[in-house]
Order: structure tokens, then C-alpha cells, then sequence
């Protein structure tokens, strides 16, 4: 396909990607060094979820948070040596439990910038301080996006560094109802994407700044990409596409499921943390459908999650999945993940996308 846009490159204050494209943050242990540190060679903005990141620690059983909060320095560093001078990122979720220690352990670590999303990262400027690392929150909505930037300049004079909208077409937990992605359609969801863009540009020229605003959700082409560019958008944080490449961090039959996946087979399913979710429907999630899969103790992952009470261990099913146990994993896709049909690598999606 011709590459008929003018596509500029992604700047955030100081921090400048000539291929306006961030990779989306994916745990459990799927964007670590080796994806997020070659996206961001390669002129994107790399990014490693700090979602139980240190699954391979060997005390991560017993010590779960102590494993995680040392594997963000260790992995950021693997990034910056693969990234050649590239701009590294890690996404935190606020649902995380000790969202506060994990967002001073990447501070430490020193990230490029922090993307921060299920839930709203209120807290999040206070925690920083006056550290150098930008500051970009995800929003699903216009409401999520006055709310936040009311509390930032109210209580912290600070404004996003950038803002990630998330679609419903997105992987892993959803910032939706069942109801509305059951519907997807119906939600006409580019009017909310257009009236997103519009409030955080009035806020640009209220305060005289940049604010660019990434879309994610669904983006697989260049040509998705220039959609929503058309529509003002200054980027887009893709995901799912950046799975089946051989420089993912999952085992190859996590690459594969995706690969084999028809688009009948991506479902909306409840996570036992409490959100809705987007998977591949495989034996696990039926079992778990079925009812309560035995699990061992808790590694400390969702504060919305109740070890008493969960259908299964999100924790195990997750590092299943990025370990190649594929039917005893919980498979979180996009809704484009049908779409693969081979392995590639991160240098040619990235040309795909390059102005």
C-alpha cells in the first residue's frame, strides 16, 4: 500500500520518535527488554509492562513485589543497551497493588516516560516530583480526561506530558462495560475519539503547550494509522502487531496462538480481577467458565482482585501464556489478533509505519 499521509514524527516535550508509534505495554512478560528495547531502535517508543515483570525471579513465589520492583531495573537497562539511544517507557497499572513503589522503582530505573491506565493515575505528578520522566496517563473517555487534568493543574499545576486514548477494540483488561463492547458498533466510538481531541486542544491553547494525543485500540495497518491521525491524533500505541514478531518476549506457542486464531475465536471475557477483558478462547477459558480453577497463594498482583473468591489466579494464567503453556493460559489479545498469519520482525512493521 502507497504511503499517502505525511506522517510526522511523535515529539513529547523533549523526547522526539521519528515513527510516531508506541508499543503497547504488555504483561504478563510479554513487552520486556528485548520488544520494548528493539521498538525503540528502531525510532518508535518502546515500552515494557511492569505488570509482574520479575515472574522469572527466583524468589518471585514468596517475594512477588520485591522480584518485580528489582527486574524494572534490570530489564530497563537490557532495553537501553538494544535501544541504541532510543526512548524507553514502562506502563503501569493503577490497579497494580503498590502502584507508588513501582512508579519510584522506573523513576529509579530512569524511564523516558510512564504510561498509567486501569484506573486513573491521580497521585501519579506527586510521585514523580520533579523527575525528568513524562507523565501519560490512558483515558477511555472525555470525562476520564477533564477529570484528570482538572486534579493535575488543581492540585499538582502540572499537565499531561502526552495522553493515550484507549478504543474498545484494545487487548487485555478494558476500560468498557460488557454491554458496550458486546455493542461495539453502536458506541460510534470516533465521535468520542474527536471530541477527546478536541478538549485536550483547547486545553493546548488555554495553557500554551503540547499535549499529543496517541490513539490505541485496534491500530494493525498504517493505514489504521492514518485514520486516526486525520483525525488529529499525533501517534498510535500498537500492541497486538507487535506480538507475532520474533522479537517478543513470549514463547513462541503464545506467537502461534495468535497465528492460528480465527476472529471468531477473540472473545469478551470477565477477568477475575473485575474487568472486562479481550482473549483468545481456548480449554482454559472454558474450564474457567465451567467454574473455579484451583490456585496457590497470591502474588500480589490487582488490589480489585480477591484471592478468596477468584475464578482463577490471573498471576498463573498469565505467565502460562508467556511461557508457552498455552492451553492452561489466559491468551489476552486485541481484536485484531486474527489478522496474523506469520512471524515478522519489529524493523519491518516499523518501515510499514515510517513517514
Amino acid at each position: 500500500m502507497g504511503k499517502t499521509m505525511e506522517i510526522k514524527p511523535l515529539v513529547i516535550k523533549d523526547l522526539v520518535a521519528k515513527i510516531p508509534v508506541m508499543q503497547g505495554g504488555m504483561g504478563v512478560g510479554v513487552s520486556l527488554s528485548g520488544l520494548a528495547g528493539t521498538v525503540a531502535a528502531q525510532g518508535g517508543i518502546g515500552i515494557l509492562s511492569t505488570a509482574q515483570i520479575g515472574y522469572r525471579e527466583a524468589d518471585f513465589d514468596n517475594n512477588p513485589i520485591g522480584a518485580n520492583l528489582r527486574a524494572i531495573k534490570t530489564e530497563v537497562e537490557k532495553a537501553r543497551k538494544l535501544a541504541n539511544g532510543g526512548i524507553i517507557g514502562v506502563n503501569i497499572m493503577v490497579a497494580t497493588k503498590r502502584y507508588e513503589e513501582y512508579v519510584e522503582a522506573a523513576v529509579a530505573a530512569g524511564v523516558d516516560l510512564i504510561v498509567s491506565g486501569a484506573g486513573l493515575p491521580m497521585n501519579l505528578p506527586q510521585l514523580v516530583e520533579n523527575a525528568k520522566t513524562k507523565l501519560v496517563p490512558i483515558v477511555s473517555s472525555v470525562k476520564s480526561v477533564q477529570v484528570i487534568i482538572k486534579y493535575w493543574l488543581k492540585k499538582y499545576c502540572r499537565l499531561p506530558d502526552a495522553i493515550v486514548i484507549e478504543g474498545p477494540l484494545a487487548g487485555g483488561h478494558l476500560g468498557f462495560s460488557k454491554e458496550q463492547l458486546d455493542n461495539i458498533e453502536e458506541m460510534h466510538y470516533d465521535e468520542e475519539v474527536k471530541n477527546i481531541i478536541q478538549k485536550v486542544n483547547d486545553v493546548e491553547t488555554k495553557h500554551q503547550v503540547k499535549i499529543p494525543v496517541i490513539m490505541a485500540g485496534g491500530i494493525y495497518t498504517r493505514q489504521d494509522m492514518e485514520h486516526y491521525m486525520g483525525m488529529g491524533a499525533s501517534g498510535v500505541q500498537m500492541a497486538t502487531r507487535f506480538v507475532t514478531t520474533y522479537e517478543c518476549d513470549a514463547d513462541e506457542a503464545y506467537k502461534q496462538s495468535y497465528i492460528n486464531a480465527n476472529k471468531d475465536d477473540i472473545v469478551i471475557v470477565q477477568s477475575p480481577v473485575g474487568m472486562p477483558g479481550r482473549a483468545i478462547l481456548n480449554h482454559f477459558m472454558r474450564k474457567a467458565k465451567a467454574g473455579k480453577i484451583p490456585h496457590g497463594k497470591c502474588h500480589a498482583c490487582i488490589s480489585t482482585c480477591n484471592p478468596q473468591e477468584t475464578p482463577y489466579c490471573i498471576t498463573d494464567a498469565l505467565v502460562n501464556a508467556v511461557t508457552g503453556n498455552v492451553d492452561n493460559a489466559l491468551l489476552f489479545c486485541g481484536a485484531n489478533a486474527y489478522r496474523a498469519t506469520k512471524l515478522e520482525h519489529v524493523k519491518d512493521i516499523m518501515e510499514e509505519f515510517a513517514p
